[in-house]
């Protein structure tokens, strides 16, 4: 695809028959004195036309429910997407609206990333997977022997509350420590937690060094943490 749209001879409404080529894939911002084209540019030539080969490119019965726009006065136009636009005077009451939400566009692309992305991690940059058990449990036993390491459940994750009962439920199912905010702790004395700060919880269901033998023990113990987390378990080093 060619990297920039390129219009010759468009003259809608006051533009004087121009030639220009806007690159793609760019913030590009049209401005000017009021009158000197900047509306009849964007919206009357770029998005109508973009709209336009978007809606006739649908099959017949998909057009019956649309209206076409008109095509703008212009001589060429090459390299122009599906396009959206947003009038200025457009409000939204919601001060967390996005151009997803006002287009009602959002929906679909979560689903698309859901269902054709691939997921990554934002630290390392690799591709996320889910494992079976004993994928996991190979994957800590090829770690370097006598390693310090701890299995850990993220109950909370960034969640505001105080979770009072979240912990005292803990101690009752038998777990001893938490890895709260960051900081490992018993959790008999566990710190109180502010009501409107988001906190991450994370119990600890295992603490071990890594060793050959340990396989029955760590799929154990893996179990408990996915079936605390609905199937998310971590690995940590342990704190010295």
């Amino acid at each position: 695809m060619i990297d920039k749209i390129q219009i010759r001879g468009a003259r809608t409404h006051n533009l004087k028959n121009i030639d220009l080529d806007i690159p793609r894939n760019k913030l590009v911002v049209i401005t000017g004195l009021s009158g000197s084209g900047k509306s009849s540019l964007a919206f009357d030539t770029l998005f109508a036309e973009g709209q336009r080969r978007y809606v006739e490119s649908l099959s017949a019965y998909a057009r019956q429910f649309l209206s076409i726009m008109e095509k703008p006065d212009m001589d060429h136009i090459e390299g122009l997407s599906p396009a959206i636009s947003i009038e200025q005077k457009t409000t939204s009451h919601n001060p967390r609206s996005t151009v997803g939400t006002i287009t009602e566009i959002y929906d679909y692309l979560r689903l698309l990333f859901a269902r054709a992305g691939t997921p990554q991690c934002p630290q390392h940059h690799t591709a996320l997977a889910a494992q079976t058990v004993s994928q996991m449990v190979d994957h800590v036993l090829q770690m370097p022997e006598n390693t310090k390491l701890m299995l850990l459940a993220p109950v909370i994750q960034n969640r505001k509350g105080e979770h009072k009962e979240l912990l005292e439920d803990l101690k009752r199912q038998g777990f001893i420590r938490a890895r709260i905010n960051g900081k490992t702790t018993e959790l008999d004395d566990a710190p109180e937690l502010e009501k409107n700060i988001k906190h991450r919880i994370e119990v600890v269901v295992d603490r071990f060094k890594a060793r050959k033998d340990l396989g029955l023990r760590l799929a154990e113990s893996f179990e408990t943490a996915l079936n605390l987390t609905d199937g998310i378990a971590h690995i940590a080093y342990m704190d010295d």
